[in-house]
């Protein structure tokens, strides 16, 4: 089974969209936490345990792990094998947004998919395609392409209109049209920004859609979800991080937003 097929299979059979960004940041954590010998993992054992029922995927954000050298990157990885061992139904992406020439992308495809085992991995477009090329051609794993980002500085580059396009649409059609040859991309597109968020729809069909930037971003839950759903009422990845893992009660947190968008779909 590819990842792709991991995360429709994962959809369907827990019926959620909500995927969950484990950016454990120690600052936040509860002080017992802090005080583990293994700190981001006994957290983040504890999150998952308490929301894996409620989410399609796992989304760490590497730098909080890469910020504690190798100490975090061995939690980061103690993370992703617990996933694997005890839900490996649960799809997994590495936030790293990686994207540099073939020779150095060949060890970030043997780091992220092969040390660290994630099922996907985030990919800046910048340097185009033969630069991400290692990734595409890896068809039991997802690339997700950075297109529309929810950040407000996102509009420097993303908005520059190119032949009469912005550059983030020009961005959704060369990975839908060209780089997906395998069938495993998906695309970055923000919560923040809906309107852009249901043109990428139109232009790239059923293809799957991150979306980050709901709860401490500010991204309204009903717009995007109507915005981004594909035709078969799936092919989203609504991601929120902060809101629920530093809950008081990440495992009602989670399931309460679960709850939000599957009220947004369709019957």
């Amino acid at each position: 089974m590819s990842a792709l097929e991991k995360y429709e299979q994962r959809v369907e059979q827990a019926n959620t969209l909500l995927c969950v960004g484990l950016d454990s940041d120690l600052r936040f954590m509860p002080r017992h936490f802090r005080d583990d010998a293994f700190p981001q993992f006994a957290f983040n054992r504890w999150v998952i345990e308490q929301t894996h029922n409620y989410v399609c995927a796992y989304k760490p954000n590497i730098a909080f792990y890469e910020a504690r050298g190798d100490r975090g990157l061995s939690e980061l990885k103690m993370t992703i094998d617990y996933l694997r061992e005890r839900h490996p139904a649960i799809f997994t992406i590495c936030d790293a947004k990686r994207g540099d020439i073939g020779s150095t992308n060949s060890g970030y495809v043997e780091a992220i998919f092969d040390w660290l085992n994630f099922d996907a991995v985030t990919l800046n477009p910048y340097l185009g395609k033969s630069a991400v090329q290692p990734f595409l051609d890896r068809t039991d794993k997802c690339s997700i392409v950075l297109c529309r980002t929810s950040n407000p500085g996102a509009r420097e580059l993303q908005d520059l209109v190119v032949d009469g396009k912005p550059l983030w649409l020009i961005v959704a059609e060369k990975v839908a049209q060209e780089w997906n040859a395998n069938s495993n991309c998906m695309l970055v597109a923000g919560a923040t920004y809906p309107a852009e968020l249901k043109t990428i729809r139109e232009a790239v069909g059923d293809m799957p859609l991150l979306i980050p930037g709901v709860g401490a971003q500010g991204g309204n839950v009903q717009r995007a979800v109507e915005s981004g759903l594909s035709s078969t009422q799936r092919g989203i990845l609504l991601n929120s991080s902060r809101s629920i893992i530093f809950a008081d009660n990440p495992g009602a947190a989670a399931r309460q937003l679960r709850d939000e968008i599957n009220h947004c779909r369709k019957p």
